[in-house]
């Protein structure tokens, strides 16, 4: 049997052996809309719990848009075009509308991925900025939320008299989706909010997991962020399989939010009746596996359908290698994942912990195998399970410690599945 995988930007054909139960998991999606650019033009008039987006900035001087960064497949070259024109018409002036790259504390994007980002034309006519989560005064303190995370804020942002994010919804390891008050928190939060959302507290509560988020405390403490920040009206998308536009959700950010959540859930949940002896997945390709940090997503998907003590073989590209200095020197440092979790217990949360973190959990149930010829050399003697020079060497090691008729899970799009057993 032959299986083409998300990977990179080119992907990966594997050959599985025969004598095993294969069930390969397809990303589900909508079709994708006829014409996504009504469809957006439409939401911007009619939002969802919102006045239109002309009469939202009628009165204001400056608006503050939040977008995704290089990492994240958001069409903002479609969104921005029409938001923009209708920001303009309601009077606010080309010169006071700042495009902000919502990293975190990924890396800023470069002048080429802005024009990636945003498109060429808003690149070269509008005012677009990395955020820089590392530096505390550049941020604006607006207080604690009822919980006690401190909310620094990007203060270029908070400037702005409108707030306004445009993400896509997809699952989310921890914090059962993405899009919404994700733009602003973390996209737009300073070092030390971050780390508190993304401490043990939250981390290893097992309602902090992709596809949940009505009893989700991570959930409700970004909601909580996003409040303090006037998060004024967002333009969420889904995604159909080949990442055209399969549904606009715009308006206000709890209600547009929530009806983009019940459109992905619906359309991408695939349940199964028990589940399976072993899975084979990816990060869903370029550009969610240019760094490890970011391929350990399609492991903590997976590990929702595999039984405990079975197997996981991870296949991403890692063209960046392992991710932010800080992420590396942890890989480097801890050989195992019990021994992370233990040291994590009353020290002080580290940049980038959360992601071992819950690779850490996932460790403790199953074995994972690794296809990650992007991974520089100098982090495979720590890896938490056995890396392979091979896609083809990783399969037959997977497969060959199997029982015949094995059940296996194969996941072309990685993350992009959201599955479950029944």
């Amino acid at each position: 049997m032959r299986v083409r995988l998300a990977f990179g930007k080119a992907g990966l054909e594997v050959e599985l052996p025969p004598g095993y139960r294969y069930r390969v998991l397809e990303a589900r999606s909508a079709q994708p809309l006829a014409d996504p650019l009504r469809a957006i033009e439409e939401s911007l008039d009619a939002p969802l719990g919102a006045p239109p987006v002309r009469e939202l900035a009628r009165g204001k001087r400056s608006a503050g848009i939040s977008v995704c960064d290089i990492t994240r497949p958001a069409p903002n070259r479609q969104v921005l075009p029409p938001l923009l024109r209708r920001l303009e018409e309601a009077g606010i002036a080309r010169e006071a509308i700042t495009i902000f790259i919502a990293t975190g504390l990924h890396r800023p994007a470069t002048a080429e991925e802005i024009r990636q980002i945003v498109g060429p034309e808003a690149a070269s006519a509008y005012r677009v900025l990395n955020h820089n989560a590392r530096e505390l005064r550049e941020h604006r303190y607006l207080g604690a939320t009822a919980a006690g995370t401190p909310a620094w804020i990007d203060e270029r942002f908070m400037a702005a008299d409108l707030h306004i994010t445009l993400g896509f919804i997809e699952p989310h390891l921890m914090l059962g989706y993405s899009g919404g008050r994700k733009l602003i928190v973390p996209g737009l939060a300073a070092q030390p909010t971050i780390q508190v959302l993304h401490s043990p507290k939250f981390m290893r509560d097992p309602r902090a997991v992709e596809g949940s988020i009505e009893d989700n405390p991570l959930h409700a403490e970004m909601l909580a962020l996003a409040a303090l920040a006037r998060h004024d009206f967002i333009v969420d998308v889904a995604l159909a399989r080949d990442r055209r536009i399969a549904g606009v959700f715009a308006g206000h950010p709890l209600a547009a939010h929530r009806k983009g959540v019940e459109f992905v859930s619906r359309v991408m949940l695939e349940t199964l009746p028990e589940p399976v002896d072993a899975a084979i997945t990816t990060s869903a390709g370029y550009p969610l596996d240019l760094t490890y940090y970011q391929s350990i997503k399609g492991v903590t998907a997976a590990a929702h359908i595999v039984k405990p003590g079975g197997k996981i073989l991870l296949a991403a590209a890692c063209e960046e290698g392992a991710g932010a200095p800080e992420f590396g020197r942890m890989l480097q440092e801890f050989p195992s994942g019990e021994g992370f979790l233990k040291a994590l217990e009353g020290a002080e949360v580290v940049i980038d912990q959360w992601q071992l973190e819950k690779l850490a959990l996932v460790t403790r149930r199953t074995e994972v195998l690794w296809y990650v010829p992007g991974l520089p050399e100098e982090y495979h003697a720590t890896l938490w399970g056995r890396i392979f020079p091979s896609a083809a060497a990783a399969v037959e090691a997977l497969c060959s410690a199997l029982a015949p008729g094995a059940a296996v899970a194969v996941i072309p799009e990685g993350p992009y599945v959201l599955a479950k057993v029944r």
